[in-house]
Formats: C-alpha cells, structure tokens, sequence
C-alpha cells in the first residue's frame, strides 16, 4: 500500500529540523516533518537553555519568516565579549571596533521554537505529524518509506536525519560516527544581576575549565537590592545565563549544591564581575562530546544538526552550525531541482556535504584545539601569551569577529 508521497520528510523537529522544513517548504517542496512531541509553550520564567545566534544565521530566521515571530524584547544582543585566560592573558572582541552592529544575539531555545512551529502552521506548506513515532524505515529503490507509529506511511525522495546526537536515522542509513567525551559537562543556569552588563558577553579559561556568562534582556532589580542609578543608555537588562564547562565529577558537585552555595561559586569564579548574583532557574548539567560523522549523506538521506556534528560549546557555534546544514541544503535542493527532479540523488546530496565539511571541520579542530589548549596545565604561558598578542592586533581580533558572525 502506497502512503502520501513527500520530496523530503524531515524526521526531528528540533530549532534546525523545525528551520529546514520551513525553509524547504517556502521553497515550494513537498514536505513532511515528523516530531516524537509538541514543543512546550514559552513561560514567563527563564529557558535554562540559552544560544548565542550569530548574524549569518539569524538572517536566514528572518529570510524564512521566524525571527520577527519572537518577542524582541527576550532577545539580547552582545556588543562585546570580554575573555580572561588563567594568568594575564586577555582578549576583548568589541563591534564597534570590528565595524559590526553586534556580535550575535543570546535568546532562549524554547522561545525560538515557539517562533519556527508558528511560521510552520502560519505557511501551512509543511505536513506536521506530532506526536508521531516512527514504527519503521525502509528502502525501496529511489523512495524511502516511513511508517508511523499508528500505521500513516510517508513516502520520501529525501529522508532528513534532524533527530540529535543518537540520531535513528544516521544509524539506519548507516553513516558511521566516532563519538569523544570529554570527560566534562556543561553546567547551567541563569540568574538575577546588581550590576548591568551592558550587552557584554564574559568568559574565563581557569584550571581547565570554561565559564561563560551570556547577557540576557530585561531591566529587573535583584532580590534585597536597591535599585541601580545608571545615567547612561540602556543596553540590556541584569540578567544572565551562565555555562560552566568543568569536570564531570565537579558538574554534578554544583549542581548538587543550594541555591546560595552556587550563587557563591558562579560569582566568585567571575571575581564578582556584575556584583551579587541571585540565582533564577536550578542547575542542570549535560555531558560535552565531540561526535564527527565520516559522511552527512547516502542516497536519499541527509544528515543536519547534531546528527550531523558535535563540537565543544566553548565558542557557542554548535546550534549556528546546525542553521548553516540547513541553509545550504535547502539552496542545493532548490538549485538542483530545476536540472534534476529527484531530491535524493546523491549527486545532488553530495554537494550539500561538500559546501558543509569545511564550516564544520574548521569549528571543530578550532573547538578541540583550545580544548586541550586550555586543559593542559604546562601550555598556560603559550595560551596567556597568544591571547595578549591577539588583543593588540586589531585586524586580528577583527577576522576573529568575522568568523565568528559567519
């Protein structure tokens, strides 16, 4: 029995999963999406889970109508970020300075997930089964058939692996990976402010470990605190989301902790930059790993995203790389769909894998190497030493920027 016939199904409904369908489908495909649930509505509270989206692809959000869906003022820019090696080393990445308007922008990941499943429903040119699970995947020459849980069946030219780091469809296509931990995790949580950051983005290299806080938006007073007299412009809030990249064993020792106990680490490992903290949202930890993938396509599958990828969140490019697989395979399908009217060629599916290696292997061995850089104890006069040269050379610090916003 034949079920509807799609040119591309996308299985996982994640931010890129959820922008590559809606890209695809105003790109005038026939397209599926299959996600396992609904994504919650936003709350008023804070979303523990926090990017820095960067230019490039916020303006591929906005070219696919999801951006302007998000409420501008849960949206922080950054204009400068300041980091701190363990000893004097030093580097300020200012927009001004780099001719830039800012250097990205810190939202929460619920909130833009809200923005793309309302552009999907709003265009109405994407077929969403939610909640569906996939009973079973199989090849029949040139279609992939999907069959869900409660028996509908998919047709597809083009199978998209959305779907995460234990990614199904990578492994039924059988794309190889090598998953690395790093024997780390990533610790979480935001918090309340005394002194306003002003847009700017703080992070220390300390004892091999990593500690970010990204300004968030929205003018509140801290709990016990006098109000702040702050004669100068208004540039964000005094709020922050922290990530502490540390050893497994001390991730689960913070989080473990009270609420005053890791409000006192975070502020001091900040050498109470923005003055007292007061924490918004408990603590949660995720394993950090490198995961690469020897090939991001078969015939009639690709991969994006995580299943695609995994590099460290130190320079914060994991989720803009997953937006940068889903612009460029959305361009190569609709470039090649003029000469060839099957969108699972490999051919087709080739270039989209060859446009991406670069981005992703360069972000990659950039995200290790300072990795371990910034782990090994006897490299630390190499790394203060660079990141001194670094700020003191202008064109230098520019290109860094530009990278970055790519």
């Amino acid at each position: 029995m034949s079920g509807a016939r799609y040119q591309v199904v996308v299985v996982g409904a994640g931010l890129v999963g959820a922008a590559a369908a809606l890209a695809l489908g105003r790109r005038g495909l026939r397209v599926a999406l299959i996600e396992r649930q609904l994504p919650p509505a936003p709350a008023d509270t804070w979303d523990t889970r926090i990017y820095a989206i960067s230019p490039a692809p916020q303006r591929f959000l906005e070219h696919i109508g999801a951006w302007q869906r998000m409420d501008a003022g849960r949206i922080q820019p950054v204009y400068r970020m300041d980091v701190a090696g363990d000893a004097s080393g030093a580097i300020r990445l200012d927009a001004y300075e780099s001719g830039v308007s800012h250097l990205a922008s810190i939202l929460e990941s619920g909130r833009l997930q809200h923005a793309l499943w309302q552009a999907i429903e709003a265009d109405g040119n994407v077929a969403v089964h939610c909640p569906a699970a996939i009973a079973s995947i199989v090849r029949e020459e040139l279609l992939t058939r999907v069959t869900l849980a409660d028996g509908t069946a998919l047709e597809a030219e083009l199978v998209v692996g959305a779907d995460g780091a234990a990614s199904r469809i990578r492994e039924w296509a059988g794309l190889a990976s090598t998953l690395t931990p790093y024997g780390q995790s990533g610790v979480v949580a935001n918090f309340e402010c005394e002194r306003p950051h002003r847009g700017t983005a703080f992070q220390w290299f300390f004892d091999g470990d990593i500690l970010a806080w990204l300004p968030l938006n929205g003018h509140t007073t801290p709990h016990g605190l006098e109000p702040i007299v702050d004669r100068s412009p208004p540039t964000g809030g005094n709020r922050l989301s922290m990530v502490w990249s540390t050893q497994t064993a001390h991730a689960d020792e913070l989080v473990a902790l009270d609420a005053a106990a890791l409000t006192a680490r975070v502020q001091a490992a900040g050498h109470e930059r923005l003055g007292d903290l007061h924490l918004l949202t408990p603590a949660a930890a995720f394993p950090l790993r490198l995961i690469r993938v020897e090939s991001a396509v078969a015939p009639g599958v690709a991969l994006v995203g995580d299943a695609a990828h995994g590099v460290h969140p130190l320079a914060g490019q994991g989720v803009n790389l997953g937006f940068g697989d889903a612009e460029v395979l959305v361009d190569v399908l609709t470039r090649y769909r003029q000469t060839r009217s099957y969108c699972g060629d490999v051919r087709v599916l080739q270039h989209y894998a060859r446009e991406r290696a670069e981005p992703v292997r360069r972000m990659q061995a950039l995200t290790h190497g300072l990795h371990h850089l910034f782990a090994d104890e006897r490299a630390g006069w190499l790394r203060n030493a660079g990141m001194r040269i670094v700020d003191h050379v202008p064109p230098l610090k520019a290109a860094l920027v530009r990278e970055a916003m790519s």
